[in-house]
């Protein structure tokens, strides 16, 4: 789970970021940031770049690769959520997308 949640932080990320900074995004220490994107970097989902504003030390990217796994990955669980909420009236949907509406308005930015 650490390795997928990993994946989607670097994806999201707007620029290369260093290992640090994605481990601490995931709430995780630089040793296991740093064995989570090496198992990452072995599958070819990312990459590690020079950084540029310093070439001593490296940043990391995802490859096309990582991005096409992260968009199927959030395609497959759009498609679960949609299978579990035809369980739901269409009220009861309503509401809910009412209160998942109010819950990310509320939730704190990182």
């Amino acid at each position: 789970m650490g390795a997928r949640r990993m994946l989607h932080a670097i994806v999201r990320a707007e620029a290369a970021r260093s290992i640090s900074d994605l481990g601490r995004d995931i709430g995780v220490d630089q040793p296991r940031a740093s064995r989570l994107v090496q198992g990452l970097a072995e599958a070819g989902l990312v990459r590690r770049i020079p950084d540029p504003a310093d070439g001593r030390r490296v940043v990391i990217e995802a490859t096309a690769a990582g991005r096409r796994h992260v968009a199927e990955h959030a395609e497959a669980r759009a498609a679960e959520v949609a299978t579990a909420a035809e369980a739901l009236s269409p009220a009861e949907r309503a509401t809910l997308a009412a209160l998942l509406t109010r819950l990310a308005d509320a939730w704190p930015p990182r």
